[in-house]
């Protein structure tokens, strides 16, 4: 299957990546949230209204979908789009609510529900997990007090394999945040190697970055200069698959260009002017068991399309 790769620069990469500071460092000193943990029990229950038992090796289908807002989502019917695809577990970012609409808890009450909502920012950020299967425990956040409370984060454990869903900082305009975002971006690969090192790992969501040329509509225009493809995060994303993790889309697609966010602005849905942003990343000893990995285009209610994973496991 052909490939791309990046050629980065060593010197430039060095120059821009965190070092690792000393224990008294703010960033790399381990300090707990007060939100990053929440503990929740597999009861005998699980198969009662409609929810799935957690049995062995099994089908699931796994929907990630940055909304843009679930409310203004739901006025427009766009849950209904989750529905009919009737995934296993469901992961929303930017949900920019602190409780579910009433819709939702309606529409999803076959799901278990977890919120994780900005505790800077009220109405800012937010994610969400559904899932048909209770999870074992749910984490909401890394671990680290300095970037969990943004709403950004959830980890599930289940049976056979841990789920994280990420909204992942963006860089920001003149890349303000791009510090701030490669410090989280160590503290992250750490931590997901430690969860992979226990069980298999599915790594979802919008991860702000377009990873090779081919992840967006003008690379040359955008290079260095815009959130999301400096040599820094893209390089970044490729250590992450360097650690035993892989891509499910590209592998499975090649060199296939799909976008899964376009700008409001300028017409770019219409005139296909994307970049590919959401990611489905799996552990690589897991792979073999992906069925499929795709983008659903179609959809609409958000700036970003939907993305579903179909994985035996």
């Amino acid at each position: 299957m052909l490939r791309r790769s990046i050629a980065v620069g060593t010197a430039l990469f060095k120059s821009t990546m965190p070092k690792r500071k000393a224990d008294k460092g703010e960033f790399f000193k381990p300090k707990k949230a007060k939100v990053a943990e929440v503990e929740t029990e597999t009861s005998d229950d699980t198969k009662e209204n409609g929810l799935r038992g957690d049995e062995n090796e099994r089908s699931w289908k796994i929907l990630s979908w940055n909304v843009a807002g679930l409310r203004a989502l739901v006025k427009k019917n766009g849950q209904k789009s989750i529905i009919s695809q009737s995934p296993d577990l469901v992961f929303l970012s930017e949900i920019k609510c602190n409780e579910w609409p009433v819709d939702c808890e309606t529409d999803f009450k076959k799901y278990h529900k977890t919120l994780v909502i900005s505790q800077e920012k009220k109405g800012y950020a937010g994610v969400a997990l559904l899932s048909k299967i209770k999870p074992i425990k749910v984490w909401k956040g890394i671990g680290n007090a300095s970037y969990d409370g943004h709403g950004r984060l959830i980890i599930a454990e289940f049976t056979h394999f841990y789920f994280i869903g990420a909204y992942v900082l963006n860089s920001g305009r003149g890349l303000v945040n791009l510090e701030k975002r490669g410090k989280w971006e160590e503290l992250f690969l750490e931590k997901i190697k430690e969860l992979d090192e226990k069980k298999p790992v599915i790594y979802s969501g919008d991860l702000n970055v377009a990873h090779n040329e081919i992840d967006l509509a003008n690379p040359e225009t955008n290079r260095n200069k815009t959130a999301g493809f400096t040599d820094q995060e893209r390089e970044w994303f490729s250590r992450l698959l360097e650690a035993g993790f892989k891509d499910t889309y590209r592998e499975l697609h090649g060199d296939k260009q799909e976008y899964t966010f376009w700008s409001y602005l300028g017409n770019a849905r219409s005139k296909n002017v994307g970049w590919r942003l959401d990611y489905n990343v799996v552990s690589n000893r897991i792979f073999e068991k992906v069925k499929s990995s795709e983008i659903l285009t179609e959809v609409m209610g958000s700036d970003h399309a939907p993305i579903v994973l179909e994985i035996d496991i």
